[in-house]
């Protein structure tokens, strides 16, 4: 069972540039809730609490209580803008998402026993991840923070595509559904030039 993480908020009644700047010499961040059949709503968070909060990655991937005012509200987070130099957040978007409704979400990829698998033990061995987060289709309940992808019998050569990954009950990658040209590489084992001249040359003697 996923873990509830809440963050809290206040209704603003201010809007315009102006307003979300004086907000954010306050030590406040702007952002807006919008979607789950109701009106968007404009909130202020403490920046502390979100810059906290972004530093994890289930803050970008998970359902998270939004308690606004005292009402608690599931959303997921859409946009996060961040200061181009300082070390600030400028606005966030959050999305409401209902029960009985499925979502579309990027959730990270964990790599599991790459090191001590035979790709992993083998010399001359490179492992690529090419894709470190995928989009996954589920109802808000069947969400997960990530997706293990279990490396342990990697052997050199070896390709994972998307269709390698087992998903969680409940879960889909819609990109599947798109054509076997759209199952791409995630994790790839080469044999890397170095490894190969050492082959030729135990070869030879």
């Amino acid at each position: 069972m996923a873990t509830q993480h809440e963050i809290k908020a206040t209704v603003r009644a201010d809007a315009g540039k102006g307003a979300s700047r004086r907000l954010r010499r306050t030590g406040q961040v702007p952002a807006v809730v919008y979607g789950g059949h109701a009106e968007p709503t404009s909130i202020e968070i403490l920046h502390n609490t979100v810059w906290l909060a972004s530093a994890h990655e289930w803050f970008y991937s998970s359902i998270i209580d939004l308690n606004v005012d005292g009402k608690v509200q599931k959303v997921i987070l859409r946009d996060m803008q961040r200061h181009p130099v300082k070390p600030l957040i400028m606005h966030m978007d959050f999305m409401r998402v209902s029960a009985d409704e499925a979502i579309r979400v990027r959730v990270p990829l964990h790599f599991l026993n790459q090191d001590s698998s035979p790709a992993g033990k083998a010399g001359g061995v490179v492992i690529t991840h090419e894709v470190n987060e995928v989009e996954v289709s589920c109802l808000p309940a069947n969400l997960p923070e990530y997706i293990e992808l279990d490396l342990s019998s990697l052997k050199a050569g070896d390709t994972v595509h998307l269709s390698d990954i087992k998903l969680p009950a409940g879960v889909e990658i819609p990109e599947l559904k798109l054509g076997k040209e759209h199952d791409v590489a995630v994790v790839i084992a080469r044999q890397s030039k170095a490894g190969e001249s050492d082959e030729a040359a135990e070869e030879k003697k």
